[in-house]
């Protein structure tokens, strides 16, 4: 469920006047600088069904992200990894223009933006969700939902998609006949996470460039750039969206105040996540779990063996992202 260009509300032309006035005095709507985040907000294990899940609140956009598993078969090019899926809906209630119906463009984008972010730089330790190579691994859901859209649903987005993986555990798994099955009724470790990895979303308008722009900002925005950035300072990847253009110093200069804006979202996730994680550690440990690692086959028999879906007959080619 998303938006598409041309349910784009009409700006009046007074209060682009009026917002673009104020950005060249190097002052915005709501009071910031052009270079401020909103106020963050990420209450980890929201969703208490869910084997990871964050709520973040960006301002007044809210965005809700869980984590589920299940196990299949992995990609033929990649026997020795698990499997990563990101998926993002925009739900009606978030915004007058959002419409019910499958995932368009917009929410598509979305979805493969953190996708991206987290495979390029290899946030998640998918060689560590392997239960046996060729025939079964892991695979990781991450469900995105737009709970109320007030601008920049890149960042909020990805900062609660990063904080559900975080705060993540794995289930067991047991070993049956023809294959596993997962048993949710305990769990034996955390989602292994390699890096963290956050988004800067830098909006253009009039010849500005300003950090974290709202939802009217947007509207007026001639484009966006989104630059995501892990915790150790390298960029895992940019995404343009808009149909206005910038400059290569305009690039430069983006990209240099995403770099010096990421650990502001990174203080967030060490602050309000990295907490709950160690604490979820602290509790498998005493249960006998601890950081993932492949899991143990248990046998038991008599069990009903379930069978394997095939991943790389779902998405056509291997390692290819997942379209709905």
């Amino acid at each position: 469920m998303s938006v598409t260009p041309s349910a784009q509300p009409v700006v009046p032309k007074l209060k682009r006047y009026t917002m673009e006035t104020l950005l060249s005095r190097g002052v915005r709507l709501d009071g910031r600088k052009l270079d401020e985040v909103r106020k963050i907000e990420i209450v980890p294990g929201y969703v208490e069904r869910a084997e990871g899940s964050a709520l973040v609140k960006l301002g007044q956009t809210v965005v809700l992200a869980g984590v589920k598993t299940d196990i299949v078969a992995p990609f033929p090019d990649t026997p020795n990894e698990g499997v990563l899926v990101v998926h993002a809906e925009f739900v009606p209630l978030a915004s007058p223009t959002f419409e019910p119906g499958p995932p368009d463009e917009n929410a598509i984008e979305l979805a493969r933006v953190v996708d991206r972010s987290l495979r390029e730089i290899k946030a998640v330790a998918l060689d560590k969700l392997v239960l046996e190579p060729g025939k079964h691994v892991w695979r990781l859901y991450v469900d995105i939902y737009v709970l109320n859209h007030d601008g920049n649903l890149f960042d909020a987005s990805m900062l609660a998609a990063m904080a559900a993986l975080l705060s993540a555990r794995l289930p067991a798994a047991v070993k049956t006949e023809d294959g596993y099955r997962v048993d949710r009724s305990r769990f034996t470790g955390l989602v292994p996470i390699n890096h963290r990895v956050v988004t800067v979303t830098i909006a253009k308008i009039a010849g500005k460039l300003l950090v974290d722009p709202t939802y009217e900002e947007e509207q007026v925005a001639d484009t966006r750039l989104v630059v995501a950035v892990s915790e150790d300072g390298r960029i895992a990847g940019m995404q343009k969206t808009g149909m206005g253009d910038l400059s290569y110093r305009e690039v430069l200069t983006a990209t240099s105040i995403a770099l010096n804006k990421a650990p502001v979202y990174q203080k967030a996730l060490e602050d309000m996540v990295l907490p709950y994680r160690s604490k979820l550690e602290r509790e498998l440990g005493e249960q006998g779990g601890g950081e993932a690692r492949p899991q143990p086959a248990v046998h038991r028999e008599h069990e009903e063996p379930v069978e394997v879906q095939e991943v790389a007959e779902e998405s056509g080619e291997g390692g290819e992202e997942y379209e709905e």
